[in-house]
């Protein structure tokens, strides 16, 4: 089998000290043909960039690739003015935004901006209202009406922007159902990758609420986050001993994400390069993204080749 539409991105740092660098990355992925970048959204942290006033200035300095918050902190976003956000993006972007979406985290350091801390329950609750919120107010149609929990939208009126792809960085077995039922692709958490365990025991999960739910599994694209270096030379071992892909010579990556798309069914990869030189980077947009891409669009050397049309 091969899967023609793989989505290759690269994790941008949105740091306030290096803003030309994250400038630099974003436009050299849009030259390169990658089909996404990725920001970080800790609105915690003083010395970051807001996650989408750095997706309006990316978005608007390039020409063909998509941004996504990964993931936005919806303990600190509401849902309606999240949805009003992505739409404004989408138009002004020619449609090039994807929302990322993740339960909330780091509480602690939220409380110290006057948030109330969410429990595990009640962050899952919020993550499933967040998902129908911005459905609820995107895509066009009549005035809708909706109450939850956290949100109560009273004959509200939806944009008339489509609504974005909606990935989820579930982790429980209820924030995964509600990707199941809900979205449109998951991000495993940690920098899980397609080998992992977290992986094989939590997407039958998200499966089996999408079937629940009347909706075909293949529709709930997987989307991986991974990190690693990328070296001159082969290693003796890519991986690590616990199983954590932990990289090699720019060979070694396309095997094993040729293998990835191929006999995992991944259907995102970012790179995520902290700690990482320039050169990595620039190997990751123009040796290893473009062979992987070739290797899984291209048929197998091993496949026999078609018989010859009979002579009429």
């Amino acid at each position: 089998m091969s899967r023609t539409r793989v989505l290759f991105g690269l994790g941008l740092e949105p740091n306030l000290a290096d803003v030309p660098r994250l400038l630099t990355h974003a436009t050299a992925c849009d030259a390169a043909g990658l089909d996404a970048v990725s920001i970080s959204d800790h609105p915690n942290y003083a010395d970051r960039v807001d996650a989408y006033a750095a997706l309006g200035v990316i978005l608007g300095a390039t020409q063909r690739i998509s941004g996504v918050a990964n993931l936005t902190n919806i303990g600190i976003r509401s849902a309606p003015l999240l949805a009003r956000t992505i739409a404004g993006l989408s138009a002004l972007s020619d449609r090039r935004i994807i929302v990322g979406i993740g339960a909330g985290s780091l509480w602690d350091e939220l409380a110290r901006l006057g948030v109330t801390p969410r429990s595990p329950a009640e962050s899952v609750q919020a993550m499933d209202e967040t998902i129908t919120v911005v459905r609820a107010l995107t895509g066009g149609g009549p005035p809708v009406d909706f109450t939850g929990r956290f949100y109560q939208l009273r004959a509200a009126d939806p944009s008339p922007e489509p609504t974005p792809p909606i990935w989820t960085g579930s982790q429980g077995p209820r924030s995964l159902a509600v990707t199941g039922r809900l979205a449109d692709g998951w991000i495993p958490a940690h920098a899980a990758d397609w080998r992992s365990s977290l992986v094989a025991t939590s997407r039958p999960l998200i499966d089996q609420a999408a079937v629940t739910a009347g909706r075909d599994p293949s529709d709930i694209a997987t989307v991986y986050n991974v990190g690693g270096q990328i070296t001159d030379r082969a290693v003796p071992k890519p991986r690590d001993e616990d199983g954590q892909w932990i990289g090699g010579s720019a060979d070694q990556w396309i095997d094993e994400l040729t293998s990835a798309v191929l006999d995992y069914d991944a259907a995102g990869i970012f790179y995520l390069p902290v700690g990482q030189p320039e050169s990595a980077i620039h190997r990751w947009m123009h040796e290893i993204v473009p062979e992987v891409r070739r290797a899984i669009t291209e048929p197998s050397p091993n496949m026999a080749a078609p018989s010859a049309r009979p002579q009429s």
